[in-house]
């Protein structure tokens, strides 16, 4: 895929490339479909219930079933709601979370576009979720969606400064900000290993970012009705949820690509396992790890949310890059 995109743009290469792209996409919906029938399980499971079981043999089309039944709601929109925006909102929330997987590097031969500003692209692609957001709580001309939309705004922005902190020291260190060569760079050692206070604030800025458990307050049902995405129904609310997962499935790509080597093997004997099955194995880890937070952690005060991005995690960021800097000038 690679080599593809780095030939002339002719309409058979072109042609290729969408399907390509429908191809990732179908793989990311069937994430999305069954990492929600996983989170119930596994939710269920710690908590000594039994989870989806009715639909389909052991629940497996439960999921398929709840999305049918969303997608055939009435689509309803408040009568003094911004009509343009209000409908512009899912989609700014969605394709950013979607659209920052084509620099991601699933195997040596498999990345959609192979850029130098890797790190960056992720970061200011992702970044725009944020006015999907904003847009959603202000279309819709409602006071709890207006107040959720700007809570959440406030905390996705706080932590997603921690969250590209916390980068910067891996880019110190590999000298490059190509996710191929970030991968490579860790042939010897997982940057999780020099970087392990990096991979702490990035985990729980990113679970953060994502509006999951103990960080959820922007959907606090017991305040906020239901957050930013109240007025919504049908298949516009399908797309934020949508947005949630796919959010999911970019960043547990990244953390495996920044911490966790990639495609590469644990150890050089195991080099015979193929690449793609080392990148879904450290990926479902990352995923379980959030199933396992939602289904431990309290959620936590806005002014906690607040101060710990601000008063630990961005310091905490600071002096990992003043470490790792400090360590790459000296032993470099």
């Amino acid at each position: 895929m690679r080599e593809l995109v780095q030939q002339p743009l002719t309409m058979w290469n072109l042609l290729l490339i969408v399907l390509a792209a429908i191809a990732l996409l179908l793989v990311v919906l069937v994430f999305v479909t069954y990492a929600i029938y996983f989170e119930r399980k596994v939710i269920g499971w710690m908590q000594l219930r039994p989870g989806p079981n009715r639909v389909g043999p052991l629940g497996l089309l439960q999921t398929v079933a709840d999305v049918s039944k969303l997608l055939l709601k009435e689509d309803t929109r408040p009568k003094q709601a911004d009509r343009i925006l209000f409908a512009l909102a899912p989609v700014l929330a969605y394709a950013p979370a979607f659209t920052v997987l084509a620099v991601m590097p699933f195997t040596e031969s498999l990345q959609f576009a192979d850029l130098d500003i890797g790190v960056l692209y992720y970061v200011g692609l992702s970044s725009i979720t944020v006015l999907g957001v904003i847009t959603a709580g202000w279309a819709s001309n409602n006071k709890y969606a207006l107040i959720g939309g700007l809570r959440s705004a406030a905390q996705m922005i706080s932590y997603e400064v921690a969250l590209v902190m916390s980068i910067v020291g891996i880019v110190i260190l590999t000298g490059s900000m190509n996710l191929r060569e970030i991968v490579e760079a860790q042939r010897d050692v997982w940057n999780i290993v020099p970087q392990f206070l990096a991979f702490l604030i990035f985990i729980i800025a990113a679970q953060a970012e994502l509006n999951r458990s103990p960080f959820d307050l922007p959907e606090a049902e017991s305040e906020l009705v239901a957050g930013y995405h109240v007025e919504y129904s049908g298949f516009r609310f399908a797309m934020f949820m949508l947005a949630e997962y796919v959010y999911m499935f970019a960043m547990g790509t990244m953390v495996t690509v920044l911490f966790l080597g990639g495609w590469l093997p644990i150890h050089p004997a195991l080099s015979f396992i193929p690449g793609i099955v080392w990148f879904v194995v450290k990926f479902s880890l990352y995923v379980f790890l959030q199933f396992w937070l939602r289904a431990t952690m309290p959620r936590i005060r806005s002014d906690q949310l607040m101060s710990f991005a601000w008063k630990g995690l961005l310091p905490l960021a600071f002096l990992n890059i003043l470490l790792t800097a400090g360590f790459v000038s000296i032993f470099a």
